[in-house]
């Protein structure tokens, strides 16, 4: 037995009591906030953003395979001592991946945080959503 530790007791022997609820005042109210403006903004800029970088990713990530497959030749050429273009592809998209990345936390923090703040203070404000 260690320190600190409670000592296990048998399974079914204690009743333990569910959480209090939380104060009226202290409850988000979620429901029905897909329906306000300000969620469709979030969803459309997000999906504005997500679904065109998804794409090209996907389509740079494939052009790699798809290129060693129809154009060998190219992607053995050397370009540096025993560096090929098939290995300078293959490094350019963890850069580019890096470089997607910085661009979605950079849009983040400019809009969607944002936007998800206002609709978490509207879910906080109460039932009536804080609607004006």
């Amino acid at each position: 037995m260690e320190v600190g530790k409670s000592v296990p007791t048998q399974p079914g022997s204690r009743k333990e009591a569910p959480p209090p609820e939380p104060p009226v005042a202290d409850v988000a109210h979620w429901e029905g906030l897909e329906q306000t403006d300000e969620f469709r903004q979030l969803v459309r800029s997000r999906l504005r953003f997500v679904l065109p970088a998804t794409v090209f990713f996907l389509v740079y990530y494939f052009l790699l395979p798809i290129g060693n497959g129809l154009a060998p030749d190219l992607m053995k050429t050397k370009v540096i001592g025993e560096v090929n273009v098939a290995y300078l592809f293959a490094l350019s998209q963890f850069v580019m991946a890096w470089t997607l990345a910085y661009l979605y936390i950079r849009k983040a923090n400019r809009v969607f945080d944002p936007l998800a703040a206002k609709l978490r203070a509207r879910a906080a404000a109460g039932k009536d959503g804080g609607a004006r």
